[in-house]
């Protein structure tokens, strides 16, 4: 596979004439270092022992970032969230809102895009429902959705990219910019933390839920590169600024790749052996915290619920 490309030049916005890609603002977030695997004692389920209560923090560490593609989705794609779809969103933690501008529906102008999009808000959506009435069936509490910020969150990533504001709602193609900010972060998600499930029932709904979400980060990356030099260049600072946050130890392979390579395309992110990457749970957080060891920020201002946090 081709190595990862973390020098694109980045562009000084995104496309001539509408508003640059990101505003720069402070992120705000506190360091902290992230506890081990969480190993705390349960109540009785199908193991009656602690490896009963891992598989419970590790689904509910994925609820996390459903509860995020989802919001994103539906509110691109409806201009309301998960409430509005009947879906709770209630549980153990500390429940939080979703921070967003008024009237997000993006004006879609390519009706292909706008089914694709909405075909991955009701997977989203889906998982979301799928996840709660899992967790609900190991006798553990299900995590509240905490609070989201889908505004401030990406004028914080300017700060970090050294670009201009960016909407993600204004157009289609934000839009897909900042889906492409979470595809490739939930498949290496839901990768890294399957050795931690020890429950096969469970295995198997996490590796079926891997394979829609590599399906999305496929779509969204096609979608992207046909886009031109310009956005892949833009695609590609993202990749290495998410690189940048896995803090991979000197020498070490990247852990993520952009859509464009030694000038050729890149839709498949993937090591020599044309396998798909594992983040853990470290990683992930200090991506969508944005920072490296960071205890909360970006786009969970409160930091997650659960154990894994």
């Amino acid at each position: 596979m081709k190595p990862n490309t973390d020098s694109s030049n980045l562009p000084s916005e995104l496309i001539s004439g509408r508003r640059g890609f990101l505003r720069s603002v402070g992120l705000g977030v506190g360091a902290a270092a992230l506890a081990a695997a969480p190993t705390a004692s349960a109540a009785p389920f199908y193991f009656g022992n602690k490896k009963a209560r891992r598989d419970a923090d590790v689904l509910n560490f994925a609820l996390n970032l459903e509860y995020l593609e989802a919001e994103y989705y539906l509110r691109g794609t409806t201009g309301q969230g998960l409430e509005a779809m009947g879906i709770g969103v209630d549980g153990a933690g500390t429940a939080g809102s979703v921070v967003v501008k008024a009237n997000p529906a993006v004006n879609f102008t390519t009706p292909a895009i706008a089914q694709y999009a909405a075909e991955i808000a009701e997977d989203e959506a889906n998982h979301v429902r799928f996840l709660r009435a899992a967790l609900g069936s190991t006798r553990f509490d299900q995590v509240a959705r905490p609070q989201i910020d889908l505004q401030n969150s990406f004028n914080a990533l300017g700060t970090l990219l050294g670009i201009g504001p960016f909407d993600p709602f204004a157009n289609e193609l934000n839009f897909l910019l900042g889906a492409f900010i979470f595809e490739d972060v939930g498949v290496t998600a839901y990768k890294g933390a399957s050795p931690l499930v020890t429950n096969k029932a469970f295995l198997e709904a996490a590796a079926g839920i891997l394979g829609v979400e590599a399906y999305h980060a496929g779509m969204v990356r096609t979608l992207l590169f046909q886009q031109g030099t310009q956005v892949q260049n833009t695609v590609n600072a993202i990749s290495a600024l998410r690189a940048s946050l896995d803090n991979q130890p000197s020498g070490a392979p990247a852990l993520d790749q952009g859509i464009l390579v030694a000038g050729e395309a890149n839709i498949v992110p993937a090591d020599t052996n044309s396998v798909a990457f594992s983040r853990s749970t470290r990683q992930v957080l200090n991506i969508v915290y944005g920072g490296v060891n960071a205890a909360a920020g970006l786009f969970f201002p409160a930091g997650l619920n659960g154990a894994i946090r």
